[in-house]
């Protein structure tokens, strides 16, 4: 199959296929610019109780960016099948719709034709998704009524807040049809200076630092906060990666994504031109490399691209990521504290939650831009005590605490790291149940 073009491709599962099952799914692609190719799968609801018609439709977008919201948070997470093809106990597909994303174009099976083709400021990530969402309601009208949710991860909670104040306003001007009723940021890249400067009192506190460590640690983060207050954001980048790797050597190698685990399986990155400074080799092994491991790229690149049928020859599944992230960089540490802001003012259900266990966005750095929010509300949300969160499996055991006023929410999740449905699922398909007001 060569480019393609203009048209819209979509293709269906039928039982009987390799992922035999009862619950209706599509995928295709969506041209979003010239040379320039989206990728989405959807599944359909599949509730033993519920038709899809009265669960919500979430849209999951992964981090990175590079990361493969169609693989890893489809086949590692949330998906309906794990990467053996077995099914999921917690899948969220028991509770909504899920429309899975490939973003920025370059991640996943989405691709770019053209060097100069791949996103390289957040507004460019927004008009993308904007376009595919127009013409994905378009095409699958039944969801235009359903309440529609964004979900996401890491560097796509970034995504996810500023794609929905956009979004609220294509909804009112019914250029995209479409129920928009919330954005939840999991582990979210929304003050890359506030995560920074808490990892160094984050690590201490749990005894992963010594005094010297903290004072070190600390150091380079004030060299990223320089960079940032003086508006050179590819510096405060460089200089990110640089408190990384001596958090690193001060921590006998803590996995940023969970520290209480050893880094899993990777994929060894493509060197592209863009990629062949050291710098962001590492930043890419670091960040994006969890997200592409050995046996999902084997199952994407094998079982599953024979399965979709309309994956270009000349398309690696995650070939293009290293080139998303490096793309990105001048963007990478820019806050969006403001559009958080603006979606509360606007009366968006914004929810925060984080895993315990997460360094690279912990939950202490989390706390820390909640706090400069200008939200009329923030003083009384503030002032509210957290609640327990019980699972069915584990009714005297606490999961997660929570508290909420408004339009504003924030979940504790416990026992978790940066990615909280593969390390609690249970857990996390409570959350999403909680914040689409099912339970």
């Amino acid at each position: 199959m060569g480019k393609l073009g203009a048209l819209l491709v979509f293709g269906f599962f039928a039982a009987g296929d390799l992922i035999s099952n009862n619950e209706k799914e599509n995928w295709g692609y969506v041209p979003v610019r010239k040379d320039a190719n989206m990728f989405w799968w959807l599944y359909y609801a599949n509730s033993p109780t519920e038709n899809f018609t009265s669960l919500p439709l979430i849209m999951w977008l992964q981090g990175g960016p590079g990361g493969s919201s169609c693989g890893f948070g489809n086949f590692m997470e949330i998906g309906p099948f794990d990467t053996d093809l077995n099914p999921r106990n917690s899948s969220w597909v028991k509770a909504a719709s899920l429309l899975f994303v490939d973003n920025p174009v370059g991640a996943g099976y989405s691709y770019t034709t053209n060097a100069d083709a791949f996103a390289k400021d957040l507004t460019t990530v927004v008009t993308d998704m904007m376009i595919l969402l127009k013409e994905f309601f378009k095409m699958k009208p039944e969801f235009q009524n359903i309440p529609f949710y964004i979900f996401s991860e890491s560097y796509g909670g970034k995504m996810a807040a500023a794609i929905s104040l956009e979004l609220i306003k294509a909804a009112q001007l019914n250029e995209i049809k479409c129920h928009f009723a919330g954005v939840a940021l999991g582990d979210s890249w929304i003050s890359p200076l506030d995560s920074v400067l808490s990892w160094g009192p984050y690590l201490y506190s749990i005894s992963l630092l010594d005094d010297q460590g903290l004072v070190e640690v600390n150091s380079y983060a004030e060299e990223v906060k320089a960079a940032i207050e003086a508006g050179n954001y590819r510096k405060a980048t460089e200089r990110w990666g640089m408190t990384e790797k001596i958090v690193e050597l001060n921590t006998d190698g803590v996995n940023f994504y969970n520290i209480m685990t050893k880094e899993a399986e990777l994929v060894s990155p493509q060197l592209t031109p863009v990629m062949r400074n050291y710098q962001l080799v590492s930043l890419y092994q670091r960040h994006v490399s969890p997200m592409q491991r050995t046996s999902l790229e084997s199952l994407m690149n094998g079982p599953i691209r024979k399965k979709l049928k309309i994956i270009p020859d000349f398309v690696k599944w995650g070939g293009q990521s290293g080139d998303v992230f490096s793309n990105m960089e001048g963007d990478f540490m820019k806050p969006v504290i403001d559009i958080i802001d603006k979606l509360l003012l606007a009366g968006v259900n914004v929810t925060v939650y984080n895993g315990q266990l997460d360094l690279i966005v912990d939950t202490l750095g989390q706390e820390m831009w909640v706090k400069k929010l200008k939200w009329p509300g923030l003083s009384t949300f503030s002032s509210l005590r957290w609640k327990p969160v019980y699972t069915p499996s584990r009714a005297k055991d606490t999961a997660a605490f929570y508290k909420q006023y408004q339009n504003f929410a924030f979940y504790w999740i416990l026992k978790a790291g940066h990615m909280i449905p593969s390390d609690q699922g249970e857990m996390a398909l409570k959350l999403l149940q909680m914040v689409t007001g099912q339970v």
